[in-house]
């Protein structure tokens, strides 16, 4: 019986709407073995990558590395190193590196999903805006942070052409506030943050009448940011905003 990819990510999605991780890693493992059975190469990298994923998010270092590795070999196998779906492997493989303290690992990566990038999609897609994003946060582990600087504000760019870009341009000045800090340290970075952290604000603020997921996960995301500078007020005002939009689900 063949696969389906679009049913997998249902199954997948109900569960971690659930926040069962565990039962989502139960899932894929289960739906792994059935498709090492059928030798059904397409769906294996679409597991690889879920699980390197789910892994990272748990904080599973050796077996997300594992995954990663098995993902990329399996997409050299296949003859894909130059398709759409091998750079969001590298992608998602090289934020894995990142994740783990192989920032140096990553960059190749990253810059080969930025090379099948080039060649595939329109300048302004909001792919772009991840890949830069997490270019940039790798960047700086590295210490490079005029290149790291340059990348977040191309992701800014790419942005600012997509519909609610505001929320993904928000973590990229926070990004930016974070680079700041880490290159100039926290007292001498203080004037450059606080104008990111404005920047940011602005930004979300335009969306606070948004009732959708992506919106609630932006403001968890960006919430604790906040409070970490002291924008203790709004801090909370973002953990409201994501309450009542999952409240209302």
């Amino acid at each position: 019986m063949a696969l389906s990819a679009q049913k997998i990510l249902k199954e997948l999605d109900d569960l971690l709407a659930k926040n069962n991780y565990n039962g989502a890693k139960e899932y894929l493992l289960i739906t792994l073995n059935s498709a090492e059975k059928l030798q059904d190469n397409n769906i294996l990298v679409l597991l690889f990558n879920e699980l390197m994923g789910l892994c990272r998010k748990l904080g599973l270092k050796d077996e997300a590395l594992n995954y990663t590795e098995k993902a990329i070999l399996k997409i050299k196998e296949m003859g894909i190193e130059q398709n759409i779906g091998a750079a969001t492997t590298y992608l998602n493989s090289a934020t894995v590196y990142k994740a783990f303290g192989k920032a140096e690992d990553a960059i190749p990566l990253f810059e080969l999903a930025e090379q099948i990038y080039n060649k595939n999609l329109k300048p302004a897609d909001a792919r772009f805006g991840g890949l830069y994003n997490n270019m940039g946060l790798a960047l700086v582990d590295l210490k490079q942070f005029r290149r790291a600087e340059s990348y977040y504000k191309k992701a800014l760019t790419v942005m600012a052409q997509n519909i609610n870009g505001e929320s993904e341009q928000a973590i990229t000045y926070l990004n930016l506030a974070s680079a700041a800090e880490a290159e100039l340290g926290l007292i001498e970075a203080d004037e450059k943050i606080n104008e990111y952290l404005n920047l940011a604000q602005t930004l979300l603020d335009k969306g606070k009448n948004r009732t959708d997921g992506e919106y609630a996960f932006v403001c968890d995301k960006c919430a604790s940011v906040f409070g970490y500078y002291g924008y203790f007020a709004y801090e909370n005002e973002l953990i409201n905003r994501k309450r009542r939009i999952y409240e209302g689900a």
